[in-house]
């Protein structure tokens, strides 16, 4: 318990915030984050309508804004903090503690979706620490998110079965129709997940290690490894990515494809990417959302690392996009660094992959993208995809052929 301390008196943007002592059995810690949310109850009780898993479970919503937010965001969270907790305490027999922590008044510069994932995160640490469970398990979870009845004993499961996994990315799907959102908003997300899908598997046919998704409302993570990887930044966007990005390079995170997390599809302004900017963008007639990139850029960087041992003892060939893309001498200096640092082929091989990381990889498909292969068509490009993974078209959606790619 001494790493959850240490880490406690470190990194914590916070100083205890919940005061009540945790159950002996607490082993699960959902966080959700919240901001000029209307309404958390139907998030909140799709939660409670999980089937109940073997340990106690807290969930803990951090209902923030910025310090010079209009007082009418503030007036929103208080009044949604106030009927969240008369929800909750009208259920006879509710499945978990609820904990709401108001903070309305974080730093301009800091203030956004990671400092309150990190804040409601830290308070998960504390709640373990006081149990001495070293294991815990913190859910990342959305105010506007659902969720299948078995996700708590799921992730229980997986955490359990998975002895060496630090942290997980969860199955999720979008909502592709209903009576919630217009039709053109439906037709948007599922396009949207349609690309991310895509590229995730994109990435896998390239046989790059790190082909995750990396979607804030449904990971999770073990409270040590937590600690060891840092704890949660305070990014205001993206800040998912990066948090995983921590386990994929030290090889700690795995998939859980057991239960299904279902991320809202509504449009928002309040982040500069992501799912719900992608669909606002849409809406504006700003984002072409059933485009993506160009299949080639996909088979462009599987030429380029399929020769990455090789270049453990010599300087073999390299692909001549990917050297105009980093520079030949930059190229040549750190492939001798990593070379140097590396003591084995697969130490190297490790190296040379947390330096050029999912990010680094994201800059190198955005500059195929603009300088040799535009975007292109979904429906264009992804069978082409599918028809190099072997996987015959059926009837199906392209969508739903994707879904149960990752689901296998």
């Amino acid at each position: 318990m001494q790493k959850l301390a240490q880490y406690l008196s470190k990194n914590s943007f916070r100083p205890e915030l919940i005061t009540a002592n945790p159950k002996e059995n607490l082993g699960m810690v959902v966080v959700i984050p919240a901001h000029d949310e209307k309404d958390l109850i139907a998030s909140v009780s799709c939660l409670q309508d999980c089937i109940t898993p073997n340990c106690a479970v807290e969930v803990i919503v951090i209902f923030n804004a910025s310090e010079d937010s209009a007082i009418s965001i503030i007036d929103v969270n208080n009044r949604a903090m106030r009927n969240l907790q008369t929800w909750f305490s009208a259920i006879e027999k509710p499945t978990f503690e609820l904990y709401c922590i108001a903070e309305n008044n974080l730093p301009k510069k800091h203030a956004g979706v990671g400092l309150a994932r990190k804040i409601g995160m830290d308070e998960a640490v504390r709640r373990f620490n006081k149990t001495n469970f070293a294991d815990g398990i913190v859910l990342c979870f959305d105010a506007d998110s659902k969720c299948e009845e078995n996700y708590l004993v799921e992730v229980e499961k997986h955490f359990k079965k998975n002895i060496e996994t630090g942290a997980c990315s969860i199955h999720f799907e979008h909502p592709i129709y209903g009576n919630e959102f217009s039709v053109d908003v439906y037709k948007g997300i599922e396009n949207y997940e349609l690309h991310l899908r895509y590229y995730k598997n994109g990435l896998a046919y390239a046989h790059l290690p790190f082909a995750y998704h990396t979607i804030g409302s449904s990971m999770a993570v073990r409270v040590s490894a937590y600690c060891e990887q840092g704890g949660m930044n305070r990014r205001k966007a993206g800040e998912d990515f990066y948090f995983l990005q921590k386990f994929i390079d030290v090889g700690l995170l795995s998939e859980l494809k057991s239960t299904t997390l279902i991320p809202s599809p509504r449009p928002s302004h309040r982040v500069p990417f992501g799912t719900g900017r992608a669909i606002q963008e849409m809406i504006d007639a700003e984002r072409e959302i059933d485009k993506s990139y160009a299949f080639e850029c996909f088979n462009v960087i599987k030429e380029c690392f399929e020769n990455v041992r090789h270049w453990y003892h010599a300087n073999t060939e390299v692909n001549e996009i990917l050297l105009a893309f980093i520079g030949e001498e930059k190229w040549n200096s750190k492939l001798e660094e990593i070379r140097s640092q590396s003591s084995t082929l697969e130490r190297f091989e490790k190296r040379f992959f947390q330096w050029f990381n999912a990010f680094q990889t994201l800059k190198f498909i955005h500059y195929l993208r603009d300088h040799h292969f535009p975007n292109q068509l979904l429906v264009q490009e992804v069978p082409r995809l599918l028809e190099q993974l072997g996987i015959s078209k059926t009837n199906e959606s392209l969508l739903n052929e994707l879904r149960q790619l990752d689901r296998n």
